[in-house]
């Protein structure tokens, strides 16, 4: 039997001021270039929540754009998710983004997401990853 691995998360961008019509365009924008679900890649649309063009008067201060997928033990080509990942991010506006990726196996790893400056421009490279590991070990009686 294979082993199921979960990744979800969110990502996170300012919706204060100035541009913030066109951040979300673009934002938008950049998650639909992703492939559609049949084709099965690593990403794709519908694990997304795109954010809707017209900015939501329920939104405070900050677009949460969540994702989430079951993958069959995605952690054996984590480094194409991820590599695909930061493909998406590099071509967005955001502040952070996370993802969390549970295990059968190795545990429960998050990523975090993070710029130099107070929010990530698309095109500007300008981001680094932060990764924490847990496991649950449990005994047996």
């Amino acid at each position: 039997m294979d082993c199921e691995s979960i990744v979800y998360g969110c990502i996170k961008d300012s919706i204060i001021g100035e541009g913030q019509s066109e951040r979300i365009q673009i934002n938008r924008g950049a998650m639909l270039t992703l492939p559609r679900a049949e084709d099965w890649p690593f990403l794709c649309q519908e694990m997304f929540s795109i954010p809707d063009p017209i900015a939501q008067p329920g939104n405070y201060q900050t677009d949460v754009m969540h994702f989430g997928a079951s993958y069959r033990a995605v952690e054996y080509e984590w480094n194409q998710w991820i590599e695909q990942f930061e493909g998406l991010l590099s071509r967005m506006y955001w502040v952070s983004a996370t993802v969390h990726l549970e295990t059968e196996l190795s545990g429960t790893h998050t990523f975090t997401w993070e710029c130099k400056r107070n929010f990530h421009v698309p095109g500007s490279g300008d981001m680094f990853v932060q990764c924490q590991w847990s496991h649950e070990d449990y005994l047996r009686a």
